[in-house]
């Protein structure tokens, strides 16, 4: 089979419109350049792409960035999935420590959009791009679906970021398929998924439904949808 290049990605995102997840996997784990790693944030929905690519390629680094201020919920979540799923978790963090940064910058995320920007490129956008580097990922896999966000409703099966592939393999996925996918395999959401929380970041900028008027408000109070990583 062909190697995916920068010249043919646009032919291939074509061809997986066609191809269910499993085989866009097992596709990309073969003709796209390792080291092979895997994000996740560990949110409500995590499972299906940690089960799925763990289970393709056993041991790939999960790459787990640490903000200093997750929900107790989701480090008893990562516990819970690493022992299930026999997982490969690398965990990275701000250079500066969470209580530093109060102590220097005060509460970011009650700073406006400005504040809320350099808080997540601290704590969330630095942390990954050092992570993937030092890692050596030369193809990066997520579990992000077009249907999370109008930010993310174009998002490629696969796209050149930064000078390495990065692969959405449950891109076109809807709810009733990641829903599927968990009962088929007997996978947990997230603890607080029942609680209406249905996009799990920092506790500090995350609500449930249960909560907010509208869904746009459960994450960084509605000024926006994404910290920056995936935009």
């Amino acid at each position: 089979m062909k190697l995916i290049t920068d010249s043919n990605i646009a032919d291939w995102n074509t061809r997986f419109d066609s191809m269910v997840a499993k085989e866009r996997v097992r596709v990309t784990l073969d003709l796209l350049p390792e080291t092979h790693v895997l994000s996740s944030s560990f949110g409500a929905q995590a499972a299906v792409s940690l089960h799925l690519l763990s289970t393709a390629k056993p041991n790939i680094p999960v790459l787990l960035i640490d903000t200093g201020y997750l929900f107790a919920e989701t480090y008893a979540f990562v516990e819970t999935l690493k022992q299930r799923l026999d997982l490969n978790v690398e965990v990275y963090s701000a250079k500066m420590s969470a209580a530093m940064q109060e102590a220097v910058f005060g509460q970011r995320w009650l700073q406006g959009i400005d504040g809320l920007d350099a808080y997540n490129l601290d704590n969330k956008v630095e942390p990954m791009k050092r992570g993937l580097a030092e890692l050596n990922a030369g193809t990066w896999f997520t579990g992000i679906r077009r249907v999370q966000a109008e930010t993310r409703s174009q998002t490629p099966f696969i796209q050149k970021v930064d000078g390495r592939y990065k692969v959405a393999p449950i891109a076109d996925w809807t709810d009733k398929d990641v829903f599927n996918y968990l009962k088929k395999h007997d996978l947990p959401y997230h603890p607080l998924w029942e609680q209406g929380y249905i996009s799990i970041g920092d506790v500090h900028t995350t609500k449930s439904l249960l909560e907010v008027e509208d869904e746009s408000q459960t994450r960084f109070f509605g000024l926006k949808r994404e910290c920056g990583i995936h935009a």
